[in-house]
């Protein structure tokens, strides 16, 4: 039996190690991208995640007799989000954990688990769903069961053990995030795609539009009013403030191709959009993590001057329910296709991730441009109760988003 040890994260130097294992533990996978230790820092940053004003957060490490980091884990709740899911059928309050890495060993991977469980119990939780974040979906979210090779910005990446970490501790598959895959090559949309298109476009009371930068707060609004009323009532997807979603766009500011950025009006009013943004893991790799001064000028040429990047990945797309089956998710993709038909548009690969398996009409949407599945991802459910019955996420019938 391994001898191991359990701390919690408390100094700079704990946070160091915790932040580097994971390099330590991937460093012959030509495959892994460190995500930028800012972004993740700034999850259990109190004057950064504004979920720690009604909810807490804990990080552990876990080390070998020799001393040597050989795990990490964060667990984490929010009171909203922990009512929410406690208001369902067969609910009950519910945290989560994520961050985890670690080696092959079950046992290290269930000293961490534990911890975690025996954190959330404390307080006041009954289940526990990973890996996922201390915060939006769309990061760090998801266990990679499939689909083992270059990982796109935000979606985790994991050795193929995890999975079995996980589902021998007890862990269930609460639902499955799809990544849907296709060359940005002309053709290969569903004709029906097509025709739904031109119908809504022979609506005059129908626009589709690209962002402009210069009318950045203008685009901030619209996508705040589509957002909360297409994502605002889902479990787990918290409603956004104007300030969080200004942020959201200044923040993407210096990357933005607005030929990606693609927004639907019904009279004047914001309706629809479907959002791509460069993959930033192909800018990331190699910097190690780092937003030093020297990564931060690699950063500008590689996006301004070489432009290594091309591949695009969504980064959101929503319907309000009013306009959804109306052939307004056609019109927003064709909307894509027409910037790819103009010349000097760089992007080869166009991943659609984050799509939930509980939600058939997107899934329809991908197959329907023509782009094959690609990646799966896993995010498990754990119930502290071993005899409670055990309830995986609910579809959303007719739910484009």
């Amino acid at each position: 039996m391994a001898l191991f040890t359990l701390s919690e994260v408390k100094t700079a130097k704990d946070s160091k190690l915790w932040l580097g294992f994971p390099s330590k533990l991937y460093k012959k996978d030509t495959h892994y991208v460190r995500p930028m230790d800012d972004e993740v820092e700034a999850v259990f940053d109190k004057s950064k995640n504004k979920l720690f004003r009604h909810g807490d957060a804990v990080r552990y490490l876990l080390k070998d007799e020799r001393g040597h980091v050989v795990g990490r884990i964060a667990a984490f709740y929010d009171e909203k989000t922990s009512r929410n899911y406690a208001n369902e059928e067969n609910g009950q309050p519910t945290g989560g954990c994520g961050f985890f890495d670690c080696i092959d060993n079950q046992e290290a991977a269930n000293m961490m688990f534990d911890a975690a469980k025996e954190w959330l119990k404390a307080h006041g939780q009954e289940a526990m769903d990973a890996p996922i974040n201390f915060g939006d979906r769309d990061y760090f979210w998801g266990c990679l069961v499939d689909g083992f090779t270059d990982p796109i910005y935000n979606m985790p990446y994991n050795y193929p053990y995890y999975a079995k970490l996980f589902e021998n501790y007890g862990f269930k598959d609460f639902f499955k995030q799809l990544t849907y895959h296709r060359n940005m090559s002309l053709g290969g949309f569903d004709p029906i795609l097509h025709e739904k298109a031109l119908r809504i476009s022979e609506n005059p009371d129908y626009t589709f539009r690209i962002l402009e930068k210069r009318h950045l707060e203008k685009y901030a609004d619209d996508f705040l009013t589509i957002y909360n009323k297409a994502w605002g009532s889902i479990p787990g997807s918290a409603k956004l403030t104007r300030q969080h979603a200004l942020a959201l766009m200044k923040s993407l500011k210096p990357i933005i191709d607005p030929r990606l950025m693609h927004f639907a009006y019904y009279k004047g009013e914001p309706v629809g959009f479907f959002l791509m943004m460069i993959d930033m893991n192909q800018i990331y790799k190699g910097l190690h993590g780092k937003n030093n001064i020297i990564s931060k000028l690699r950063i500008f040429w590689r996006i301004k001057v070489s432009r290594i990047c091309d591949r695009a990945i969504s980064l959101a797309f929503g319907v309000v329910p009013e306009h959804q089956r109306k052939g307004l998710e056609a019109g927003l993709v064709c909307s894509l296709e027409a910037q790819a038909i103009k010349k000097r548009f760089k992007y080869k690969d166009l991943q659609l991730n984050w799509i939930g398996d509980f939600n058939p009409a997107m899934i329809k949407l991908a197959k329907s441009v023509g782009a094959e599945l690609c990646k799966t991802h896993i995010t498990y459910r754990y119930l502290f109760d071993r005899e409670k019955p055990f309830t995986r996420a609910k579809l959303q019938k007719g739910k484009v988003e």
